[in-house]
């Protein structure tokens, strides 16, 4: 089904047919809610407000199946709004937090800092996991692309707990610049204080970094792409 169909069932559900009462809600403007319930295609991160502040089923949404509340049935990729603690990053009851990566977490170490937790993430049969994160930018195009999720489990040794070769989440800090990126992880040729970082994308070329500048380190354990919003 068209997704401005759907959201329009939306608007008149939850916000009485009212544009200024569902941007409001969302922390949008009308005249995007009056796009998105005509032509325009909603962006990412209005959807997945959108499922999780309404508790909104992405199935119902995205594949016209089951009903439109979500639903955590087994066997299903869920997130959902839980009465969960919002300052913790252990998982609860199997529960992965999902951040967002944005501006500000692109410069600090992402595990020192009290993120806000915007959601939960169930996936059946996940290895044990701390986090999942928005990923941004295009270091690891076309395998990972800007907005997909990563979900990833910390290394706490960076000397010994590295599986090369792997792809791995890392806060580096080089002369007072700081940076989030993902990248496969490789020995390096300059010696056992260097690690080597490479790009799936071939426009970016692999960088030898000392292990003392990244601040900390997680392995990718598995990552969700939305592909349509149609």
């Amino acid at each position: 089904m068209d997704i401005t169909k759907k959201i329009n069932e939306i608007a008149l559900l939850f916000f009485d047919d009212n544009n200024s009462k569902f941007a409001t809600a969302l922390g949008t403007n009308e005249a995007n809610i009056r796009n998105y319930r005509s032509k325009i295609v909603p962006k990412v991160d209005f959807i997945v407000k959108l499922c999780n502040d309404l508790e909104i089923s992405f199935e119902w949404l995205f594949n016209d199946s089951g009903e439109m509340k979500k639903s955590s049935e087994n066997g299903s990729i869920s997130l959902s709004n839980r009465s969960l603690p919002s300052t913790t990053n252990q998982p609860v009851n199997g529960a992965v937090p999902l951040y967002e990566m944005n501006t500000s977490i692109n410069s600090l170490n992402f595990f020192d800092q009290q993120q806000s937790i915007i959601d939960y993430i169930n996936i059946p049969k996940l290895p044990k996991s701390d986090g999942a994160m928005y990923i941004l930018g295009d270091g690891m195009y076309p395998l990972l692309k800007s907005g997909d999720i990563a979900i990833y489990k910390k290394i706490t040794n960076l000397k010994e707990g590295i599986y090369y070769g792997e792809m791995y989440l890392l806060s580096i800090n080089i002369d007072g610049d700081h940076a989030t990126i993902v990248r496969y992880v490789q020995q390096s040729e300059k010696g056992e204080e260097y690690i080597k970082l490479v790009s799936y994308n071939t426009s970016y070329a692999a960088k030898d970094i000392q292990i003392q500048h990244v601040k900390a380190m997680a392995l990718i354990k598995a990552s969700i792409r939305i592909n349509t919003m149609m």
